[in-house]
């Protein structure tokens, strides 16, 4: 396998990976009664967005075809999490953090200890702290 279809691999993982991120954000957003909170999270699921149309025109660029959904194996967590999810706004902001950060920064920073070109690591790293930011600010509203 070439190095640019490992990259292109790579970065397909993580662009599932953020899919999952924008529908675990609309499980929470369907839950979430308090007007303001509700609106945190659809910013949040904004910036998702916005990350995962960055990672597939980097893919594009890259001459790879970019993933258009979290998988079979996102799909069935995704329904798990909607299912499984509390009503109660506290523990809706503890599942929040604790997708950004097992999957949004840690999981997404050993994915990609690979060798990525600097394009490809720039737009990466960015991913990783958009992450960061988001459960900085769920951390502050649990203080």
């Amino acid at each position: 396998m070439k190095k640019e279809e490992i990259v292109v691999e790579e970065l397909n993982t993580l662009l599932r990976g953020t899919y999952m991120g924008i529908h675990a954000f609309e499980h929470h957003i369907q839950k979430l009664e308090d007007p303001q909170l509700k609106q945190m999270f659809q910013s949040m699921q904004q910036d998702a967005k916005l990350n995962a149309q960055k990672l597939a025109e980097r893919i594009q660029n890259l001459n790879g075809v970019p993933a258009d959904s979290e998988g079979v194996s996102g799909k069935m967590g995704s329904l798990i999490h909607k299912i499984m999810l509390p009503d109660d706004s506290t523990k809706i902001i503890k599942n929040a953090l604790k997708g950004l950060d097992q999957y949004g920064v840690e999981y997404s920073e050993e994915l990609v200890r690979g060798d990525l070109d600097p394009e490809s690591k720039k737009i990466v790293e960015d991913v990783i702290d958009t992450s960061r930011r988001q459960a900085e600010e769920l951390r502050k509203l649990l203080h």
